[in-house]
């Protein structure tokens, strides 16, 4: 498994997380704020439905600091929050799809 720390310009290092099994009614500030008790959090991000614009249940936390990305995947992993069971990863690398778009065939 890749570990999945990016550079970031100003800061150095940042622990993207992957959160798991959230409720659809979760907003990014409540997210956020969990998160905080941990470090600083760069960024939030719940994904969403592109038709529906409702959420998809999970997303990912960057935080500025990889030891308190650990801690926070540790202290969260398994925790309740919003009503459910949340699941608290390392995110993994995206998996490279084949294609990568519309065929030109059809295009006029």
């Amino acid at each position: 498994m890749f570990a999945l720390v990016r550079k970031d310009r100003k800061e150095g290092t940042l622990k993207n997380i992957f959160v798991g099994n959230l409720s659809f009614n979760t907003s990014e500030d409540e997210l956020r704020q969990i998160f905080e008790a941990y470090g600083q959090v760069e960024r939030v991000s719940i994904l969403t439905d592109r038709e529906t614009g409702r959420s998809r249940g999970f997303g990912f936390v960057e935080m500025t600091n990889p030891e308190e990305g650990e801690k926070a995947i540790t202290g969260l992993n398994g925790s309740q929050f919003g009503g459910r069971t949340i699941n608290v990863n390392e995110a993994r690398p995206k998996a490279e799809r084949p294609g990568g778009g519309r065929s030109e065939r059809g295009r006029r």
